[in-house]
């Protein structure tokens, strides 16, 4: 398999606290990586390393084959990037913003400008000082700039915070446009869970500096499979109607009043009517499908409690 990125025993420690602790992360070519965990786990300072903006104090990093050292700068040539806030000179256009970058990577093509302007769809102001654009309006700009060298590999930090649904909308369409168009690997990290649902083909979930799992989202997908939840004012009673009466062996008890029902062979008419008739008060019933925010929700409380055990 080829692997556009590879971290392995990654370690950063500032003033006796460990930020990063022994990560290791495996981003396969072409693919949307979603790198997903709370605030304060650990992302930007995995990423920033990766960039060697940060220097590990133990493990490597490999990029396109070739592993990262301090001197190596070469292959950040080949990598786009948004790191925490980007930053413009507000005064200058859209367009001379872009102009000095690539002045200052050395890049001269006044056509590519136009191009990423076009994609990010700020064509029509480009004209307009930074000043004057909104927050997404922003956000597209530094997707401009970190595609603006013809990077094979984008690497954005928590690039929708502080946006409204539709800059949000905008910017998820456009890492989707990039990864398929134009075959950029986007590892993209956020602690938004829908939102990572709905672009990533894996995710790399991380907690207090350890990556606990990295896993494709169809296999969250398939380990969480539909079921049917029942909130009611006797579980007692309802697990023996569901087992006696409906013949339902797979069911969990979720919390003191709901629970769920893996076996989906009756439908859900078939069970109220049986609980209704035999004196269960139901509150809800409805037809559900496991998601990342679960799957997510889950791994973090098995980490603490192994944690605390």
């Amino acid at each position: 398999m080829d692997y556009t990125l590879k971290i392995g025993g990654l370690t950063k420690t500032y003033g006796g606290r460990t930020v990063v602790n022994g990560a290791n992360m495996n981003v396969r070519k072409g693919e949307i990586y979603g790198f997903l965990g709370p605030n304060g786990a650990g992302k930007s300072t995995v990423l920033k390393m990766i960039l060697n903006l940060v220097k590990p104090d133990k493990g490597n990093i490999i990029i396109f084959g070739e592993e990262v050292k301090e001197d190596n700068f070469e292959i950040l040539k080949r990598i786009g990037s948004i790191i925490e806030n980007p930053y413009f000179y507000d005064k200058l256009t859209g367009r001379e913003n872009l102009e000095l970058h690539c002045e200052y990577m050395g890049y001269h093509n006044g056509e590519r400008i136009d191009e990423v302007l076009n994609l990010v769809d700020l064509y029509d102001a480009d004209g307009r000082a930074v000043c004057n654009y909104s927050l997404g309006m922003k956000q597209r700009l530094a997707v401009a700039r970190a595609i603006l060298t013809k990077p094979e590999f984008l690497i954005l930090d928590e690039p929708i915070n502080g946006l409204d649904p539709e800059g949000i909308k905008e910017i998820r369409s456009l890492i989707k446009d990039l990864n398929r168009e134009y075959g950029m690997t986007v590892l993209v990290s956020g602690h938004i869970l829908a939102e990572m649902e709905l672009i990533a083909d894996t995710v790399g979930i991380i907690r207090k500096g350890r990556i606990l799992k990295e896993v494709p989202l169809e296999v969250i997908h398939e380990y969480n499979k539909e079921y049917i939840e029942l909130e009611v004012d006797n579980l007692s009673r309802t697990g023996y109607l569901i087992e006696e009466r409906l013949g339902i062996k797979n069911y969990k008890i979720v919390s003191e009043n709901k629970m769920r029902v893996y076996d989906l062979s009756k439908r859900q008419s078939t069970i109220s009517k049986i609980l209704v008739e035999n004196g269960v008060e139901l509150e809800s019933i409805y037809r559900k499908e496991g998601t990342l925010e679960e799957y997510f929700l889950k791994l973090m409380e098995e980490d603490s409690y192994a944690a605390d055990n």
